[in-house]
């Protein structure tokens, strides 16, 4: 692969916010999976979601949170990080600005997660606040990953411009969906694209800091830009592929499950339809015969069978 040029950061700064990215988005998939399915199966009361929906926001909120947390603990507290220092007055100079654009992105992914709680414990907070959180976290990596390369080689840069596009991206699809409201498509591709972010994080990782001694890349080799660009490619086959296995699962699952516990609840929807559809038959035989037999007075007095009145008016 050639030789390596000057890099900053490590590979574990790469890992762990792709390793967050990629399990927000199987659960994502997953949960707006489950709502459609939930929706399309028409449960009773006993497989009511809307309460199950609600305890899972609060949930995702807290595990979000905690994730922020550990990135943001994890970038500033390890052996030569900065500490919670920004500007060290003694050298006269910043300190590790890499580890505190980590902090940054992290902050407002925390805040998201704050978010997500207050919408599912305060029930007068629209539930539209957390996507428009969602949108400002990802303006703020958009930002972040943009101003995150100055003076670093070609390939670094490149890696990271394909980070920041698809995180645009990403972020034009969740402005999408606060004007557009439970629409599965949407949201099962902004889902593909958090896949994506998170598995091109480790494809930046292991580009930039191979494991285990290997050759490292040569960083102003276009051929390992045209590589990668492929690569990134087959990152969201693979991201569409997972998204689409997630989909089929768990509508199969939701479907077999909702048929094998709840029986006695799926006949009785059946009953019901077959009565409705009954009634609507009994209604509409009733109507006709009253409309063909019952007698009419005329105007001269006399009373007149409907059908004879209305083919004599269809002769007249």
């Amino acid at each position: 692969m050639g030789n390596a040029g000057k890099v900053m950061g490590d590979f574990k700064g790469h890992a762990f916010p792709g390793f967050i990215l990629i399990i927000l988005g199987i659960w994502w998939t997953t949960k707006c999976v489950l709502k459609y399915a939930f929706k399309k199966q028409k449960p009773t009361s006993h497989f009511d979601s809307k309460a199950l929906f609600y305890r899972t926001e609060m949930l995702e909120g807290i595990v979000v949170v905690g994730a922020a947390l550990i990135g943001i603990l994890a970038g500033q507290f390890v052996p030569g990080g900065p500490h919670l220092i920004l500007y060290d007055y003694k050298k006269d100079q910043w300190v590790r600005l890499l580890d505190w654009h980590h902090f940054t992105m992290y902050l407002f992914f925390g805040l998201l997660g704050v978010t997500n709680i207050l919408c599912s414990t305060i029930r007068s907070l629209p539930a539209s606040f957390s996507k428009l959180m969602l949108l400002n976290a990802l303006f703020v990596e958009a930002f972040v990953f943009y101003n995150h390369t100055h003076g670093r080689e070609m390939l670094d840069i490149f890696v990271h411009k394909l980070l920041f596009l698809v995180i645009c991206l990403t972020g034009l699809v969740a402005f999408t969906e606060l004007f557009i409201q439970a629409n599965i498509t949407v949201e099962l591709l902004r889902t593909s694209l958090f896949l994506l972010q998170g598995s091109w994080f480790w494809q930046i990782g292991f580009v930039l800091y191979p494991l285990n001694g290997g050759p490292p890349w040569d960083l102003a080799d276009h051929n390992n830009i045209m590589f990668l660009t492929m690569c990134f490619c087959w990152h969201y086959a693979t991201a569409i592929v997972i998204t689409g296995a997630i989909y089929a699962f768990v509508t199969w699952l939701v479907k077999s499950r909702f048929t094998r516990f709840c029986p006695s609840e799926v006949e009785l929807l059946k009953n019901a339809e077959r009565e409705q559809d009954s009634e609507e038959e009994i209604v509409g035989v009733s109507f006709r015969r009253r409309r063909h037999l019952a007698p009419n007075v005329g105007l001269d007095g006399t009373e007149r069978d409907l059908g004879s009145i209305e083919i004599g008016e269809v002769a007249g």
